[in-house]
């Protein structure tokens, strides 16, 4: 699961990081602030813990 963090916040820097701008919904930076709350984990860091959550499996979005 997601737990790239807990092993320290230096874990997620392994490679130079990028700014991006990225428009989403309102409810969808809702949910991570508040998963950011719940966890005392800054809410940027969630969204990119599943960014290279779904990389790592080697997912792909299923288009029709």
């Amino acid at each position: 699961m997601l737990t790239y963090y807990k092993l320290g916040p230096y874990v997620l820097e392994l490679e130079p990081r990028r700014r991006v701008t990225v428009n989403t919904d309102g409810e969808n930076i809702a949910y991570f602030k508040a998963e950011a709350a719940r966890t005392d984990v800054p809410y940027q860091v969630i969204i990119n813990m599943y960014l290279m959550e779904f990389r790592m499996q080697k997912r792909h979005l299923a288009v029709a």
